[in-house]
């Protein structure tokens, strides 16, 4: 019986995520940005496989950029 409420449960949150999911996927066409560009606008986005390679050049680019910068001194006590 336990099981069947355990299995039930995981059947009810699967179900409510993929409604959130959803939901997050079709607010994107409506958020403001015209089809063909990417968010900053300067490139073009023709395609999934060049937007995710562009996203992954601005993460990386983030992740240098943090990397560079000193880290604040912790004094001793």
């Amino acid at each position: 019986m336990r099981g069947v409420f355990g299995v039930l449960s995981l059947m009810i949150v699967v179900a409510v995520i993929g409604l959130l999911a959803k939901k997050q996927v079709g607010a994107l066409p409506g958020a403001g940005i015209a089809s063909g560009t990417s968010v900053n606008g300067s490139v073009p986005v023709v395609n999934p496989q060049q937007q995710s390679q562009q996203l992954q050049k601005q993460v990386k680019q983030s992740v240098d950029d943090a990397m560079k910068q000193a880290r604040p001194e912790v004094e001793d006590k």
